[in-house]
């Protein structure tokens, strides 16, 4: 807790058990009140690991949902414990548990409502082995998406995020995909409600465990982005208004 605002971290896991002990271990429970983890019907023992680090708060579900689908169950549970800030980390331990703290603090001192651990300011990505090619997807996909959206983050595709519980009452995210495209349909109507998105340098790694998709699920999510953003820019100029952005 940071004065009087309870923090709560989720952890949206599938196949997390060679990385969730050390994610688990590196986050600071001097401010973190609640652990959430959400394990979207993994074949692996991740439940089990869970409940051998003491995590209160696990949810299993009884079949896939999707990455989209995983967060609207950690999300749900954290503000039914009634988080205050809520700070979504992958658990396959690529992005660092160590900024959670900076990251919490800016939304408990009212400075900002929302912020990403980007992988793109600094050299973090690449010198943490990021693939190249999905360096540059990542830098042509942002730059469009600025573009259609009018914005200036340095990534859309980070999956180490922080936000108010005030930015999740007003955002109507149970209504997003279940896929991938979740995390721009959320950015999306964060700035449609006219939030502002902070964002701070994360230094990520990329090994064997470290969650990924193939090359044709990265075309497809691509592709999801785009339309994501054209959707965004037609709604700003009263064209279309899909039903996530109501």
């Amino acid at each position: 807790m940071i004065g009087n605002k309870k923090i709560v971290v989720v952890l949206p896991a599938y196949n997390a058990a060679k990385t969730l002990e050390r994610t688990y271990n590196e986050i600071p429970g001097s401010i973190v009140d609640e652990v959430v983890l959400v394990d979207d019907n993994s074949t692996d023992n991740t439940i089990e690991v869970g409940k051998s680090l003491g995590i209160k708060h696990i949810i299993p579900h009884e079949k896939n949902k999707g990455y989209g689908g995983n967060q609207k169950s950690c999300y749900n549970k954290a503000l039914e414990l009634g988080g205050d800030i809520v700070i979504m980390l992958h658990p396959d331990y690529q992005y660092t548990p160590k900024l959670i703290e900076s990251m919490a603090y800016l939304i408990a001192n009212d400075v900002y409502p929302v912020v990403l651990g980007s992988r793109i300011l600094g050299k973090g990505a690449l010198r943490g082995g990021m693939p190249w090619y999905k360096y540059v997807a990542n830098r042509i996909l942002t730059l469009s998406q600025n573009i259609l959206m009018s914005q200036k983050l340095s990534e859309y595709h980070t999956g180490y995020r922080a936000f108010s519980k005030e930015v999740l009452e007003a955002t109507a995210y149970n209504s997003n995909s279940d896929d991938f495209v979740f995390d721009n349909q959320m950015l999306a109507q964060i700035f449609y409600k006219g939030f502002d998105i902070a964002e701070i340098t994360c230094p990520t790694k990329y090994f064997e465990e470290a969650s990924s998709i193939n090359f044709k699920r990265s075309a497809i999510y691509g592709l999801g982005v785009l339309k994501v953003s054209l959707q965004y820019r037609f709604a700003k100029w009263g064209l279309i208004k899909p039903a996530y952005l109501e």
